[in-house]
């Protein structure tokens, strides 16, 4: 359970109910009050050795936008939601490269707000809508802390139209088991080899842990989706994640096999995380490889075409063979 080292807030959360809580919750936690959420010059100013550290701190605002952004993957909207980044370190995070070492977890507690928004946008539309809550944080994890995603299902359940999603790496999920989600909530659970989520991967669930947690989802009625994602071309990177794909066809229910999705994502890098990486994790492996990987916009990665196309192929090959029946929405 995430106990944080210091509390910076608005102080305009304490006219929220969630705000309300989180402050008698943590209420012997020092605290810090800040103008805005998304600048705080304290933060800022702070080394990129530091970021381990600032990763203890809970920052809690109020949401100021609220604008969907338009996508054709999973769902038809991303949606601003009830926080942004994260207690764990994933050494590749995009949102390092949106925050830079300022990629701590932010808490937003005008949640009725945001909920009512999606509500409306989804019973305005003719056909039924799909929203990606999760793009800019872990909902499984956040629930942990706040309660969010249990009272988001419980107040999206009776809508007439429209389906949440979001992905996780944390398999924290017994607290939304007992929903009556009513079919409207898709889980995508975020897997990589039990070797990269060790040695990159810091502060998520175990391998064995996602795996339980989804068959425990299926068996409570949600949606379930696999990303596995990024993939990253290590040394005996098609070993580890054969041994992956195997593992997942021999550990998943029967239930799940029967319909659960797939989505393979490869590493993109940056050299913000380069610098980052380096003076937080010196000890740690180094993602990026000058060998494998070409530019990609400004300051950002991505491995050559020629090697993804081959683990394209890769991918497609084992998939079929150990999940013949279930779909590839994509792989990119």
């Amino acid at each position: 359970m995430f106990k944080p080292k210091a509390i910076y807030y608005e102080k305009d959360i304490e006219n929220y109910e969630l705000g309300k809580q989180l402050l008698e919750k943590y209420n012997d936690v020092p605290k810090v009050i800040i103008e805005n959420h998304n600048n705080i010059e304290e933060m800022r100013k702070k080394q990129n050795s530091e970021f381990a550290d600032m990763k203890r701190n809970l920052i809690i605002g109020i949401r100021k936008t609220h604008k969907f952004v338009e996508n054709h993957k999973t769902s038809d909207y991303l949606v601003p939601y009830t926080s942004s980044g994260c207690t764990a370190m994933c050494m590749y995070c995009y949102l390092v490269c949106n925050y830079n070492k300022c990629a701590y977890l932010r808490l937003f507690v005008n949640r009725e707000q945001m909920l009512e928004k999606i509500i409306k946008t989804s019973e305005k539309s003719e056909k039924e809508l799909t929203f990606e809550i999760g793009s800019n944080s872990d909902l499984i994890l956040e629930n942990t802390i706040t309660g969010n995603l249990r009272w988001t299902i419980e107040n999206f359940a009776n809508t007439n139209k429209g389906i949440l999603t979001f992905p996780t790496k944390f398999d924290m999920v017994d607290d939304i088991l007992d929903l009556n989600h009513n079919g409207k909530i898709t889980v995508r659970m975020s897997v990589n080899p039990e070797e990269i989520i060790n040695k990159v991967e810091f502060g998520t669930s175990r391998l064995k842990g996602r795996i339980e947690a989804i068959n425990k989802l299926k068996e409570a009625g949600y949606k379930i989706g696999i990303l596995i994602a990024p993939v990253i071309m290590v040394e005996n990177w098609k070993d580890l994640y054969l041994e992956l794909i195997q593992r997942l066809s021999n550990e998943l229910s029967d239930k799940v096999k029967k319909d659960v999705f797939f989505e393979i994502i490869f590493m993109t890098y940056s050299f913000v995380h380069t610098k980052i990486n380096e003076e937080a994790f010196p000890n740690a492996i180094n993602l990026y490889n000058k060998e494998l990987m070409t530019g990609r916009g400004k300051g950002k990665y991505m491995y050559k075409n020629n090697l993804r196309e081959d683990g394209e192929n890769f991918f497609r090959q084992n998939m079929k063979k150990y999940f013949p029946n279930n779909e590839i929405m994509y792989i990119v």
